[in-house]
């Protein structure tokens, strides 16, 4: 069989690739898992009582996990497979935004991992007319569980409704709601249908790399990003399509412990977990001070003075290979194929750094309006600093102004109950506008540069476009985050979040009196002079222009939480210049 329908992809994953652990998930310190006819069985079971329940195609479900686990991937199935619209929403918005998504979507009934979500939920459900019900994956004292729906759908002579059901659903059929945190603004409900995702899924398939020994019974892959993300959440699907059994981490706080147990073949990444793990390899190699902090800076440089990316060659990158290197990919599980790095840009320094260290990294481009991918580099096919090519089945073109505009069977359905914005995005000939500054180059790699609703015009009315010198500056251990800001001003400056576990590490080797608290330590002037020297070093890199004049350090480390971050830890540019708008000022010499 082949597949369509996001639920048909359950169905021929079984088929093709029947496996024992086709999902595990870590409960009470034990892996358990379940095999691809247990996932059909209990998806199955999840729909009958879900019509128990008198839930009825159409009807929206929302799944709101800290961690993702088997039982999302259960809810997921039973959902889709009886026609109701899923709304995945992140953990870590506020309940106002719940409230906000619940109302615009009318969800009846919610599916939460945990007693902090559903104690989050249950603040704002008096004000949500149509929840019928809040239904937790964890038992908690007094409150509906998720098995309790199971246990409705226990008797099988529902399955011809559910399967009459079934049959009814179309490939271009809404499958999900998915609301993007914006960086300002009410939340905007993505419409994806079952071919916009399962489009993108066929698409992406000839971009993921197997190994010449690859074998589909022991393939595994360590899924850890939230799946609410259609990043994760597609390559979900994508696992499932190529017989690669998923296993869910625990948390981040756990990564390290759970790759070490699943040793993954694959994984996705953000680029801001790039930079943590090669912060503590770094830092672990340095402090382990004398010959063998020695040997390992000398290896970095090695690597880092590549002008491409290889293998091993010549008997020095050998013996750093096997000295240095083969620890790194040790750390790694010792069986990666590929990791792919999605989101946010990559570091060119970075990604040339682990792609010479043994550890491919394939970066690619997406939004959730395209469900996601547009493009992805390949192992025959990678250019660093871009994006890849896009995918076989996805157009692209570049606008006059610069603007990325993407056709093809991933573009989204539109914007729920928002037809007005929906219009707004799309060209007159069908291309769905990304917000997003880029160009082709003679390759056919596709480059993106900034986004386009974030450039800003200095009062001498040059252009200038903040992320490219944002992920220069984070290049930097010095720094944490940093917003390049000057809009309608005289000149650049930046907010600068320092790094303050490694500002810390560094006063003390210097017999530094910095502080403790970030507080304090934002207001040390030898700090804050040591950072002013790494953005001269970024500034040797910029146009007159757009080099950076003046810094300010915040008191504060950005959060999702603190207001500053969105959950794909984006910068929400409004809100952080809002919060330290007297540092702003002060960096143009207004009291």
């Amino acid at each position: 069989m082949t597949f369509t329908r996001l639920f048909d992809i359950a169905r021929f994953a079984a088929e093709n690739f029947p496996k024992n652990d086709m999902f595990s998930t870590k409960y009470n310190g034990e892996w358990q898992k379940i095999s691809s006819q247990e996932y059909l069985n209990l998806g199955n079971k999840f729909s009958r009582g879900l019509l128990k329940l008198g839930i009825k195609p159409g009807d929206k479900i929302a799944l709101i996990t800290t961690s993702t686990r088997t039982e999302w991937a259960v809810c997921d199935l039973g959902i889709s497979q009886i026609g109701v619209i899923s709304v995945p929403v992140y953990p870590t918005i506020s309940p106002a935004d719940y409230e906000f998504i619940f109302n615009e979507a009318e969800v009846k009934f919610c599916f939460v991992s945990d007693k902090d979500l559903y104690q989050k939920v249950m603040h704002v459900k008096n004000n949500i007319p149509s929840l019928k019900g809040i239904f937790s994956f964890d038992n908690i004292d007094g409150v509906a569980n998720w098995n309790e729906v199971l246990d409705a759908g226990e008797n099988t002579a529902s399955q011809d409704e559910v399967e009459d059901i079934s049959k009814t659903i179309h490939a271009m059929d809404l499958a999900t709601i998915i609301y993007t945190s914006g960086t300002t603004g009410k939340p905007k409900g993505v419409m994806l249908s079952h071919d916009n995702i399962v489009s993108n899924v066929k698409g992406s398939a000839e971009r993921i790399p197997k190994k010449s020994n690859f074998d589909f019974k022991t393939a595994r892959a360590l899924s850890f990003l939230p799946i609410c993300h259609i990043f994760e959440r597609m390559i979900f699907y994508f696992y499932q399509t190529n017989g690669i059994s998923i296993y869910f981490a625990e948390s981040i706080d756990k990564m390290g412990e759970n790759i070490k147990e699943v040793k993954p073949h694959y994984m996705t990444v953000v680029p801001r977990l790039i930079e943590k793990v090669y912060d503590k390899i770094y830092d672990k190699g340095v402090s382990a001070g004398g010959l063998k902090a020695k040997i390992f800076l000398w290896a970095l440089k090695l690597i880092e003075s590549k002008k491409t990316i290889s293998k091993p060659s010549g008997l020095k990158e050998i013996i750093a290979d096997k000295l240095v290197f083969s620890k790194w990919r040790e750390g790694l599980g010792g069986e990666i194929t590929t990791l792919v790095s999605g989101s946010a840009a990559l570091s060119e320094r970075l990604n040339k750094i682990f792609q010479n260290a043994g550890i491919p990294i394939l970066e690619g481009y997406g939004l959730t309006e395209t469900s996601p991918v547009i493009s992805v580099n390949s192992v025959q096919h990678s250019k660093v600093g871009t994006v890849g090519f896009p995918l076989k089945n996805v157009e692209v073109k570049i606008l006059e102004d610069g603007e990325i505009a993407v056709k093809g069977p991933n573009v989204f359905m539109g914007y729920y109950k928002n037809e007005e914005l929906t219009k707004e995005v799309f060209t007159e000939d069908g291309y769905f506008k990304t917000g997003d500054i880029g160009h082709i180059d003679k390759e056919g790699f596709l480059k993106i540069t900034d986004r386009k609703k974030e450039m800003f015009k200095t009062s001498g009315g040059k252009y200038v476009a903040p992320q490219i010198i944002e992920n220069l500056a984070k290049s930097s251990k010095f720094i944490e985050q940093i917003m390049v800001v000057g809009d309608g001003e005289k000149m650049p400056t930046a907010l600068v979040q320092p790094d303050y576990h490694f500002a810390k590490n560094w006063a003390v080797l210097h017999k530094l009196n910095i502080g403790e608290t970030p507080a304090e330590m934002s207001q040390s002037p030898e700090l804050k002079a040591r950072i002013e020297k790494e953005i001269e070093k970024i500034n040797t890199q910029l146009g007159n222009w757009e080099q950076i004049k003046r810094i300010e350090l915040t008191p504060e480390v950005w959060s999702i939480d603190g207001g500053e971050l969105t959950p794909k830890l984006s910068l929400k540019r409004k809100m952080i210049k809002e919060k330290y708008i007297d540092l702003y000022n002060k960096m143009y010499d207004r009291g």
